[in-house]
């Protein structure tokens, strides 16, 4: 288990070996699998802004499978590809068809069915909150709290975790709408829920000085700030948002040089197609005049 906001593992799974030519979608026959160069190719000319010719792409692959699973994992990437645009209405629009498709699935595979419904609403909250939409992203993150709290028992993930992902989120969005005190009790609130259950926190523990850092940054207090988000980096090091963030504080201090420095890093290992690295991708040209 990963980031509050992190991809859902296990949902698609993506054949990279050499001489690969499919994307596997359990349930699809080998006729119906998308090819794989096209979907990596879209998703490269994502992180380059070339969203014309992503979503063309995406299209012609969505026009050639009718496995539903399939089409679920391209308009997942199609959520994704709005998402480097900073578009959250439009990544909410897909992400909603792939929440669609998971609700289909609720009768075969109940666990993890209203586990990926949760995930894909707070994939699209994600987006939504790095592009400004604060009060569309807690919608969707009190939506992915609310389906992923329907999971029946036995449960695969706890509710102590879907409780720690949404303080985690109203702590980031009241720290963005100016609410100090109210970012920190939900950082409280978010403290007690790993407390609360050390088999989840074993996993997520380290994601909390990213949330301390993160409400001290758009809370004004640089010097939190600085020591909450060196920590969630040397935690996180390969996380771009992180590091951007840990760029901006350096920003905010004067320390010109440091900032640029970590903002070209981060920019350049944001290759992923998730959240994270489209925020990267997006803001950091500007920073860096790209």
């Amino acid at each position: 288990m990963t980031s509050p906001h992190r991809i859902a593992r296990g949902a698609f799974a993506v054949l990279a070996l050499a001489g690969a030519t499919a994307v596997l979608t359990p349930g699809a026959s080998a006729q119906q699998q998308a090819p794989a160069g096209p979907l990596q190719q879209a998703q490269a000319l994502d992180r380059e802004a070339d969203f014309a010719r992503s979503r063309a792409i995406y299209q012609s692959i969505l026009d050639t499978i009718t496995d539903a699973r399939g089409k679920a994992n391209v308009h997942r990437r199609l959520a994704m590809s709005y998402g480097f645009e900073g578009n959250c209405a439009k990544a909410i629009e897909y992400e909603e068809m792939v929440i669609a498709y998971w609700k289909t699935r609720e009768a075969e595979e109940p666990q993890n069915a209203f586990y990926q419904q949760g995930e894909m609403a707070n994939e699209a909250a994600r987006v939504c909150i790095d592009a400004d939409a604060l009060d569309e992203a807690e919608r969707m993150y009190r939506r992915g709290s609310e389906l992923g709290n329907k999971e029946p028992e036995p449960r695969t993930h706890p509710a102590s975790l879907w409780a720690y992902r949404l303080e985690h989120a109203l702590a980031r969005l009241a720290a963005r709408r100016g609410n100090a005190a109210e970012a920190q009790r939900h950082v409280a609130a978010a403290r007690a829920a790993l407390d609360g259950d050390a088999a989840m926190a074993k996993d997520q523990e380290r994601y909390f000085p990213y949330l301390v850092g993160y409400v001290a940054l758009y809370t004004g207090d640089l010097a939190t700030a600085e020591a909450e988000l060196t920590k969630a980096v040397a935690a996180n090091q390969n996380d771009p948002f992180m590091n951007a963030l840990l760029a901006t504080t350096y920003e905010k201090q004067g320390k010109a040089e440091e900032a640029k420095s970590l903002y070209a890093k981060a920019f350049e290992m944001a290759r992923g197609h998730n959240p994270p690295a489209a925020y990267a991708r997006r803001e950091l040209r500007k920073k860096l005049g790209m």
